[in-house]
């Protein structure tokens, strides 16, 4: 009983001070600049994997990125990402693809913003350490898409010289390769949610500090998924009505709004926790072994 109410008061804590902090403000700031990153983030994709000599690469890696996504969420943009994913691109070095990438790092900045609110430090580093930091985790993240989606392309020629050898592998490939593919996706935005939590913001938190709010993260990113696409299902033409040309992008940002709240909420539910724990008169910032100079009181 004493741990239900020690969870009880803890999330509501947690939910206080997601609407102290603008919580839904931020939330909205991080759908728009998420969005307005996607397509520049999918031409950097492409730029990579045409240097790379493969631009299917960029469709498999767009495949992944939409993988968790509900059915009636990605099928909204597949059409314009398939213009930009087919759109030539030769130099990867041109003005175009370097502004690409700029402008995809600023969901990663977008990121940083609502993480250093719910963890209420203030940012002590240089503006331009942290646009080079983000472009770097723009130029990874990339990187790591096509070297998944090269992972999946190999996948059916693995399990085909597997199977000359066990035959105990079932004839039918699919079934596995759809499960490698949804683990693959789902262990990606893992990795990236401790990424994310442990040092984009300011200061440094323990993986046991930022666990709650990444396993929250997982489970409700899962479940409102789920809801908002049977709710799409449902009622997709409600969208259609009211937006006419423009349904596709309000879908798309209705439901990154959706996942934006649940970050940044999770980001304060690993605050909360951390206050809860701490003895009386050490604060929130001590506890991210954060120097005074560089906290919020």
């Amino acid at each position: 009983m004493r741990q239900i109410r020690y969870i009880f008061h803890v999330c509501i804590d947690a939910f206080y001070t997601f609407l102290a902090d603008d919580g839904w403000a931020i939330a909205s700031h991080i759908a728009l600049s998420t969005l307005m990153a996607l397509f520049p983030f999918l031409i950097v994709l492409t730029s990579l994997a045409g240097f790379f000599g493969s631009k299917e690469l960029a469709d498999q890696a767009a495949g992944l990125l939409l993988q968790v996504w509900p059915k009636q969420v990605a099928d909204s943009l597949s059409g314009e990402i398939h213009d930009v994913l087919t759109t030539t691109r030769g130099d990867i070095l041109t003005i175009g693809a370097v502004l690409a990438v700029y402008f995809a790092s600023n969901g990663v900045e977008a990121l940083r913003v609502a993480l250093n609110r719910a963890y209420a430090v203030l940012e002590p580093r240089r503006w331009y350490w942290l646009r080079l930091e983000s472009i770097g985790y723009t130029l990874v993240a990339a990187v790591t898409s096509l070297a998944m989606a090269f992972l999946i392309v190999l996948g059916p020629l693995m399990l085909e010289a597997a199977r000359r050898h066990i035959p105990l592998i079932v004839e039918s490939n699919e079934n596995l390769l759809n499960i490698a593919r949804y683990g693959i996706t789902v262990l990606a935005l893992v990795v990236a949610l401790i990424v994310l939590h442990a040092w984009l913001p300011a200061g440094r938190r323990g993986f046991l500090q930022i666990l709650p709010g990444i396993v929250f993260t997982i489970a409700a990113s899962i479940i409102s998924g789920t809801v908002f696409g049977q709710y799409l299902a449902r009622f997709a033409n409600n969208y259609v009505t009211m937006y006419a040309g423009l349904a596709s992008v309000v879908i798309a940002l209705v439901f990154l709004y959706f996942l934006a709240a649940i970050f940044v909420y999770g980001g304060e539910l690993n605050a909360a926790i951390i206050k809860s724990r701490l003895p009386r008169g050490v604060s929130l910032q001590a506890a991210q072994s954060l120097k005074p100079s560089e906290t919020q009181a």
